[in-house]
């Protein structure tokens, strides 16, 4: 059965309301404990549809869709590309696909990664955002940085639900403490009460006027970025972290986001670790070029007969690749944090 209004007879109501059927699911580190947690307790008449994204590598098969099954009287499945979004069913997205929600289907991309991800969860989240508005109830679980926080955003704006995972509880609390940090209206709920938690959600009435403005019936492109034109913001002088191309800086609603023409977009700390790796990968290959430059130079000195010409710049090259060894295995320390702190906290 699709996911259509839940209205009632209008000739007994004048006011129609509608229930909300679409509960979207964002995790990452300690989200497989928390998922099971979670769809352990929805029941087998669960009258919505679920989406789960969780951050996993691109390669490979997913076992979530396993495990959630294992833990659940809902159906599980994989979610494939148009199939009809039905209530009672749990749709998990596929390694290396971002997952949206329109025109009453499941839509899967291989869009740009958002956030160092694919699948990540602000594009289900906003796809869910723009089709169902009040209808929705996005929540976040367990995770690192703030992949989630934007789109939750986005729900909140649109009249939806949104429900953190307590961080205090959470294995990882970066993911809910910063969707709480960017949607305040957020309920807050341990994994062991979510379940009841967005049931009575469910169970809430959406007024028709809350809805009047939202679009099932949407269409996305298989080839959109799911997140508007990026050149609407402002051009900034930092480069994309994925392919080196210019990022224009945007303020959405008080969340700051950036994003390259082709569509890599990244929140505020995403950007931060996305920019250190590419750091570390730059200078490891400059090491590497360095210990080559010296390795060249000896052999050459050799091939002099020992030219202390050459050998000479041998030890130049190996000087300076020692230096920026201790630069390249320094970065991400505290300020004045020694290298054996480094080592025995490491």
């Amino acid at each position: 059965m699709g996911v259509e209004p839940l209205s009632e007879d209008a000739s007994a109501a004048p006011a129609p309301t509608f229930q909300r059927e679409i509960v979207v699911v964002g995790a990452s580190a300690g989200g497989v404990e928390a998922l099971a947690s979670l769809v352990r307790g929805f029941p087998p008449e669960l009258p919505a549809a679920v989406f789960v994204v969780l951050h996993v590598m691109p390669g490979g098969t997913s076992v979530l869709p396993q495990i959630l099954a294992r833990n659940c009287r809902l159906a599980v499945e994989s979610a494939s590309d148009g199939e009809q979004i039905n209530r009672g069913r749990i749709y998990v997205a596929p390694p290396d696909h971002h997952i949206l929600i329109a025109d009453g289907r499941v839509v899967l991309t291989r869009g740009p990664r958002e956030n160092g991800h694919r699948p990540a969860i602000d594009p289900l989240f906003r796809s869910a955002a723009r089709a169902y508005g009040p209808r929705v109830v996005g929540v976040v679980l367990s995770g690192t940085l703030d992949d989630g926080a934007a789109g939750l955003r986005m729900i909140g704006d649109a009249g939806g639900t949104a429900v953190v995972q307590d961080p205090a509880e959470a294995l990882y609390s970066g993911m809910p403490r910063s969707a709480l940090e960017h949607e305040p209206r957020a309920r807050i709920a341990s994994i062991g009460q979510m379940a009841d938690v967005i049931c009575h959600i469910i169970d809430e009435p959406v007024p028709n006027e809350a809805v009047a403005g939202t679009n099932p019936g949407m269409r996305v492109d298989h080839s959109d970025r799911s997140d508007g034109n990026p050149r609407t913001g402002t051009l900034s002088e930092i480069t994309c972290p994925e392919c080196g191309g210019a990022l224009w800086e945007h303020d959405e609603n008080g969340v700051v986001r950036f994003k390259c023409h082709v569509g890599h977009a990244f929140s505020a700390g995403s950007l931060e670790v996305a920019q250190s790796q590419a750091l570390e990968m730059a200078l490891w290959a400059a090491l590497r070029s360095l210990q080559e430059r010296a390795d060249l130079f000896r052999r050459l000195a050799r091939r002099a007969g020992g030219s202390a010409r050459l050998e000479e710049k041998a030890k130049t090259a190996d000087d300076h690749a020692k230096v920026l060894r201790r630069v390249v295995t320094s970065i991400g320390r505290e300020p004045g944090e020694s290298d054996e702190a480094h080592a025995v906290g490491g």
